[in-house]
């Protein structure tokens, strides 16, 4: 992941925060809204390296015939799908993460993904070495449940975020209730934010995550209710 935009915001940054973007996204889609959240830290926006259609980067492949398809008939969940193509992206995200803490080993570190870019970072944490003291999960989904439900136990007590759109046509609400029961069967610190809205990060899912890097960086916040 040597392809990343770095928004420092801190001559000494109190938090790190990695934040994936998602299927047919860049992360200059995501870094005016990371600007505005005022935080002070070190902000790393990796971009995916693969071309994904119709524009943008995809953190692995997807068939897009297939998935226009699926979406066709309903907003889809993807728990059991095994997406292949992953492993060596999770651990570029592994390593990314790991030299983050080599740079600063007291400096707290936040791990945020929209979407695929969701699945990714809890895919990572399951699978890879690599530890983080906060996740976010925004508009995102299960994959590959049965692996995961093997390696749950690598979540346990993590301070978590997990959100999703009332009104999502493409990752069904049901999956992201999926996800929130998934971290908090594991043992995860959850706070669970549904909104009314679409596949998107409105402004309400940004206030929460600001609480959320702000607990990680200054103590506990009043974040939203855990289910």
């Amino acid at each position: 992941m040597d392809d990343c935009i770095i928004l420092e915001t801190a001559a000494v940054p109190p938090v790190t925060v990695v934040l994936l973007h998602g299927y047919a996204m860049q992360p200059e889609d995501l870094a005016p809204s990371v600007r505005a959240m005022g935080l002070p830290g070190r902000f790393l926006l990796p971009r995916a390296a693969l071309a994904a259609e119709p524009s943008g980067r995809g953190w692995w492949a997807i068939d897009t015939e297939a998935r226009a398809e699926a979406i066709s008939r309903g907003a889809r969940d993807l728990a059991s799908v095994v997406p292949a193509g992953r492993a060596p992206v999770r651990r570029q995200l592994a390593e990314l993460l790991m030299a983050e803490r080599e740079l600063a080993p007291a400096r707290p570190c936040v791990l945020v993904g929209f979407s695929q870019g969701g699945m990714l970072a809890c895919d990572t944490l399951l699978h890879e070495e690599a530890q983080v003291d906060a996740l976010a999960l925004l508009s995102s989904s299960c994959i590959d449940i049965d692996a995961w439900r093997a390696r749950r136990a690598r979540l346990t007590c993590l301070r978590s975020l997990v959100t999703h759109g009332r009104s999502d046509a493409d990752l069904a609400f049901a999956a992201g209730e999926r996800l929130r029961d998934f971290l908090v069967e594991a043992g995860a610190s959850v706070a669970w934010l549904p909104f009314d809205g679409g596949h998107q990060i409105p402004l309400p899912v940004w206030r929460e995550l600001r609480k959320l890097i702000r607990s990680v960086t200054f103590g506990p916040p009043d974040l939203a209710t855990a289910a």
